[in-house]
């Protein structure tokens, strides 16, 4: 570090404590007003989603309410009309009428029924204990006779509580015989609201209290009700002490606590329900996010702190640091310098070693290639002199001929195949003819008649009348068919009705496909490559592919595989018709 740079350090220290106090004022005022931004916004926020939450649970208990009150007061008219229930009530017998009711109290899910007859006594019931009591001048029994019609009353129970009653008049011919009275369980609702976190309350029109979470309240007015001031209960259970000024001003006070308080009317009775729910810990969510980010400022302010008072001994660190990265970096480039003489001494060494290595593989593919293409030729010529050793047997000299004939095409053919391969290893070009694609799929056909005879195997073929003309030569594309064709036949060696598909089509251009019925192609993109067979050791080599493409390619075609849709694989090979005097590449 020079003298200058140390000066300018010294200069500018002065100016750090003033820049300090700067930016610590900017981070509080910056901290306060997003704390008290964030409360207001978070406790708005929080607040109206508990305030929604808490009128969806109170629209859900008003349909259960309903639905159970709307669904029992079907069931006093159905029994109205019960025959009978009805020849019970004339005939005075009533030793079956109680295991009835029982019967269809766990048919229709009511909580009680009672079958009273006309001078108010119990003649049956689902409770066998209120047999015989008189129910005279019970309200719903003297209503149910005046009102001819379904009357619903809550009664009163001596240890809390109401029980909620259907009744109606059973009348037959015009003369009253009794009254049905079906008691719907409502206390239920109450069980499963004291599990919740609300705390809820049932009035009817006159605001009393008939069904609530706090057993002390029903049957008490509402305002009397939240008035009590008992120990720790449902209310206390369920809403905890919340900090007036993390909401909104609350909306009533449940025994000194603030709580939120939602109201619906329920469309029966004039019936109201009611649920009081605390602000859902409003000021814990609240805390929470604040805390995160007044430590957030924190480390923002201890950071700064930092920066501010390392900035000097920061400057005189850094031209050290840079004079010993520039050494480092001399350094590196040395050994980089080094390493890359020794690489492109390594490079010319495997270069040597690639191309002997290119010069093995092309003498091993042409050996291989050799084999595989006069295998073929070979097994044909085996089978026909077979047959002509039984034929001259058999003293039919014609046929032998002609069998002898054919092994002396084979034997040209197979000459005519290692010429072909000396011309791959020259990469010259043959004199290419006018080739009718039909006479080479008949061609093809005849040199796997062999293979064909020794397997029961369905060949179909579709071969166009007119002639299919191209410019090839006709023993490598008569050899390009043979491979397809020895393919599909191992492809469906396993099959049980084993078929090939020869289909011969003329367009824009000349296409040959080849379809069977087997397992289909596995690993169409390595399908082509030398060297590459699924077949067992011995059954072949993996050149037949490879070989047929470059001969199609050659011709100035193309060589495709896909498998098909009903299974098994096509072969599809285009070659330029003769018509669009496109020449085939060498």
């Amino acid at each position: 570090m020079t003298a200058t740079e140390t000066s300018t350090i010294s200069a500018s220290a002065p100016g750090l404590p003033w820049r300090a106090k700067l930016a610590v004022g900017l981070l509080v005022v910056l901290a306060v007003v997003v704390v008290l931004v964030s409360n207001r916004l978070l406790t708005d926020r929080y607040t109206a989603d508990t305030r929604s939450r808490a009128e969806v649970r109170l629209a859900l208990y008003t349909g259960n309410l309903m639905a159970e009150l709307q669904r029992t007061s079907v069931v006093p008219l159905l029994l109205s009309n019960d025959p009978d229930l009805i020849s019970a009530l004339k005939a005075g017998i009533f030793a079956s009428t109680s295991a009835k009711l029982i019967a269809l109290q766990a048919e229709l899910g009511v909580a009680s029924i009672r079958l009273v007859d006309a001078s108010g006594r119990v003649v049956g019931a689902t409770n066998r204990n209120v047999l015989g009591t008189n129910l005279r001048n019970a309200a719903y029994f003297v209503a149910a006779q005046r009102a001819k019609d379904t009357i619903f009353t809550p009664v009163k129970r001596e240890a809390g509580g109401f029980d909620f009653l259907y009744s109606r008049a059973i009348i037959s011919d015009a003369r009253l015989l009794g009254v049905i009275v079906v008691s719907v369980d409502l206390m239920k609702y109450e069980r499963a609201w004291a599990g919740l976190q609300d705390a809820v309350m049932v009035t009817d029109s006159e605001g009393i209290v008939m069904l609530s979470t706090e057993p002390r309240w029903r049957g008490l007015p509402k305002a009397e009700a939240l008035a009590l001031r008992d120990p720790p209960s449902a209310i206390a259970r369920a809403l905890r002490a919340t900090a007036e000024w993390a909401q909104e001003p609350p909306d009533a006070y449940v025994r000194g606590e603030a709580v939120m308080r939602t109201e619906a009317r329920v469309p029966f009775r004039g019936w109201k329900i009611a649920t009081f729910t605390a602000y859902g810990s409003v000021r814990e969510q609240v805390n929470g996010i604040l805390a995160l980010e007044i430590m957030g400022f924190a480390i923002l302010m201890a950071f700064t702190f930092y920066l501010l008072s390392r900035r000097a001994w920061s400057r005189s660190v850094t031209f050290q640091r840079e004079s010993a990265e520039l050494r480092l970096l001399n350094a590196r480039l040395q050994r980089a310098i080094a390493e890359r003489e020794k690489v492109k001494k390594d490079l010319e060494v495997a270069e040597l070693t690639l191309v002997q290595s290119s010069k093995l593989a092309a003498l091993g593919e042409m050996s291989a290639a050799v084999s595989h293409e006069l295998n073929q030729p070979l097994a044909a010529m085996k089978t026909y002199l077979a047959g002509a050793r039984l034929l001259l047997q058999r003293k039919r000299l014609d046929e032998a001929l002609s069998s002898f004939q054919r092994v002396d095409d084979l034997i040209e053919r197979m000459g005519a195949i290692t010429r072909q391969l000396k011309s791959y290893a020259r990469k010259g070009g043959e004199a290419f003819e006018e080739v009718d694609l039909r006479a080479c799929v008949s061609s093809a056909l005849a040199m796997m008649e062999p293979q064909l005879k020794a397997r029961v195997v369905k060949i179909s073929r579709g071969i166009p009348r007119q002639p299919v003309m191209v410019m090839a030569d006709r023993l490598r594309l008569e050899q390009v068919i043979i491979n397809l064709l020895r393919n599909a036949l191992d492809a469906t060696k396993d099959i049980k009705d084993p078929q090939i598909d020869i289909l011969l089509s003329a367009g824009e251009t000349a296409t040959l496909t080849v379809r069977d019925n087997g397992h289909g192609i596995t690993d169409l993109e390595n399908l082509f490559e030398p060297f590459y067979t699924t077949k067992k050791p011995g059954e072949g080599v993996g050149l037949g592919l490879a070989i047929s493409s470059g001969i199609v390619t050659d011709l100035g075609g193309r060589l495709t595989a896909r498998n098909g849709d009903g299974g098994g694989a096509v072969f599809e090979m285009q070659l330029p018709i003769l018509g669009n005097r496109q020449e085939a590449a060498e």
